[in-house]
């Protein structure tokens, strides 16, 4: 199979040899942490990217500190001077309102937009998005993935325009869908659309992970990499489509072994990219999920 990295179109950055570690910011959300709370644990924990979601305006949490998101109105080149100081840059902003149904025809579209339009300013290569946690309700499914196609394709004129992928995140019914994912995919047939691949909402869909990864690899381009508590697992595997995050370390919970897999897999079959860790941004969570990724990648590089 072909190295992901000799797919991306040219402008996109250079992410070096292998699987790098990044991790997502809404790791502090549920702690109400603040995006420098964040910034400063990845400093900490040497990682090289981060990866944030964004909000259409301001809100008194964010003014007080207490949102690891960023608001679309902000002064791109300032953060990325700010984020330029620590080495640290952004593998993907997480645009993930659903693109389904009427709501991701009128608000949807418009707010990936928006967060092309950051990613372009700071030099970030993708922004993520997904269908939803559920069926858009009075909406056939035939009549829904109708209008979410229209809805990739007029995302995708502006991620061309402005030279940013877009990303689909198994995260609902639709995107969960492998058969779906992968036909939508070849239908498209754009460098500008490929898969933001999540261990934890694969595995708490139902899914074998890596049997997930291995049909979606050829547009693989950024992954999220979370664990699935065991209890968690044992109550709700089959029955969600997606988790926001791990309250567990990466490594300790029920989908580590999976998580291994995955990571031998692409190793193997030398996919360059960011793994971007989610999990409850405590220190001690956040510095054993990459102490244990780290060990984890360097045995499979042997």
């Amino acid at each position: 199979m072909a190295n992901a990295k000799l797919s991306q179109p040219d402008n996109l950055i250079d992410y070096g040899s292998g699987i790098q570690l990044g991790m997502h910011t809404d790791n502090w959300r549920v702690l109400s942490g603040s995006f420098d709370q964040a910034v400063e644990s990845a400093v900490e924990n040497k990682l090289n990217f981060i990866e944030f979601g964004v909000t259409d305006g301001q809100n008194f949490i964010q003014g007080l500190g207490y949102d690891p998101s960023q608001p679309v109105d902000i002064d791109e080149m300032q953060l990325k001077r700010s984020l330029d100081k620590h080495g640290i840059r952004v593998s993907q902003i997480d645009c993930g309102y659903p693109l389904t149904g009427q709501k991701g025809a009128v608000y949807g579209v418009p707010y990936v937009w928006r967060g092309i339009r950051m990613a372009h300013l700071l030099g970030c290569p993708y922004v993520d998005s997904t269908d939803g946690a559920s069926k858009p309700v009075g909406w056939s499914d035939e009549l829904t993935i109708q209008q979410w196609k229209l809805n990739i394709r007029l995302v995708l004129e502006r991620a061309e325009s402005f030279k940013v992928g877009i990303n689909l995140e198994p995260h609902g019914p639709f995107t969960n869908n492998l058969e779906l994912i992968v036909s939508l995919l070849k239908e498209f047939d754009s460098p500008w659309l490929g898969v933001n691949f999540d261990t934890g909402n694969a595995f708490i869909a139902g899914h074998d992970p890596l049997t997930y990864l291995k049909a979606i690899r050829p547009w693989l381009k950024h992954v999220h990499c979370k664990d699935v508590p065991k209890e968690m697992a044992e109550a709700s595997r089959g029955e969600e489509t997606g988790i926001a995050s791990s309250e567990v370390s990466i490594g300790k919970g029920a989908n580590a072994d999976n998580i291994k897999a995955c990571i031998g897999y692409l190793t193997e079959t030398k996919w360059d990219g960011v793994f971007s860790v989610e999990t409850l941004g405590t220190p001690g969570n956040i510095n054993d999920s990459v102490t244990w990724l780290r060990s984890v990648i360097a045995n499979a590089s042997k």
